[in-house]
């Protein structure tokens, strides 16, 4: 389902971690081998077709198997219907479930966003994959604002406290917000997935989503986009560059570019909590900054001659 959700945006490629590859290997080597040998039917059972029959029996008359399509892949016809469970997904794919339609009611972009969040509370994709937790993460900041900043999936702060950067990256992210003259309250702050992932033996710790979570997140993130309408749209960190553009590309490869969602435009950039591991890094910081100028400059907004001067060399 999810692969056929990928197709339907247009993707034609998909990467496959080591061990992705390692069970699709497997399975396939298990349909190479066939089935197990069958054991020797018990005294008074009927011999299985193939079985030579007892004295005294008529043969049935052998019927020539018809030949397979041409570029068919034969699956073992004796092979156990329990083994083979794995495998009638991959024999017989089966079309993507419709994602639920989204009702969105109210005549102002609050109001509008308020009906988002009840449906987003209850989100059906998302909880039905059994790993991301069940407290909804929604989004904060002015419904007019110009300038939308989609990050990652919430953490433990931000599920305790249900607001998105809360944490030391939000503090982080604030510091940015406030060297581009602006506060929390006129910019709208997202994230590409509304629930926290899940985690073994989860108490602070926190992951990034999986694409899979992305993809069942996505739509909702859409809505808000057509709802808020913002000038332009910073993606923080490779997961939200992820959901926005699809896979295929890292950070640097991506940032000091212009790219487009659904007609808006995209600004891909480092993730706070990477400035956070690279405290000394001047130059990452620097990177930071310039993505922000240039999205200062196609929001309209001023620039003064100090906030194009941060972290050049002083001479």
């Amino acid at each position: 389902e999810f692969l056929h959700a990928q197709q339907a945006r247009g993707m034609s490629h998909l990467h496959l971690d080591p061990d992705a590859r390692t069970g699709l290997r497997a399975l396939s080597e298990r349909l190479r081998a066939g089935p197990p040998s069958a054991p020797a039917p018990a005294p008074g059972v009927a011999p299985a077709p193939g079985v030579a029959p007892a004295p005294g029996v008529a043969p049935a008359p052998s019927v020539a198997p018809a030949a397979p399509p041409r570029g068919a892949r034969s699956l073992p016809p004796a092979a156990d219907m329990a083994d083979m469970a794995d495998v009638a997904d991959v024999a017989s794919p089966r079309p993507p479930a419709p994602m639920p339609r989204l009702v969105i009611e109210g005549t102002t972009a609050a109001d509008r966003l308020a009906s988002l969040r009840r449906q987003a509370e209850a989100w059906a994709p998302a909880l039905a994959l059994g790993s991301l937790r069940k407290v909804m993460v929604f989004a904060t900041g002015s419904p007019e604002a110009q300038i939308m900043f989609i990050g990652e999936a919430p953490g433990y702060e931000e599920e305790r406290k249900r607001e998105p950067f809360v944490g030391l990256a939000g503090q982080q992210l604030d510091k940015i917000i406030k060297a581009m003259g602006l506060a929390r309250t006129d910019v709208y702050l997202s994230s590409i997935v509304k629930f926290r992932p899940v985690t073994a033996n989860q108490t602070t710790n926190n992951r990034p989503p999986t694409s899979e979570e992305i993809a069942a997140c996505l739509p909702l993130v859409r809505e808000e986009i057509r709802i808020i309408r913002p000038q332009c749209i910073v993606a923080l960190g490779g997961s939200a560059a992820d959901g926005l553009l699809g896979p295929g590309g890292d950070i640097p490869s991506r940032r000091g570019l212009w790219h487009d969602f659904d007609g808006v435009a995209v600004r891909v950039t480092y993730h706070p909590s990477h400035l956070l591991r690279t405290t000394n890094d001047t130059q990452t910081k620097r990177m930071v900054w310039e993505d922000m100028l240039a999205v200062m400059e196609r929001a309209g907004l001023p620039i003064s001659e100090k906030q194009r001067g941060f972290f050049l060399p002083k001479t």
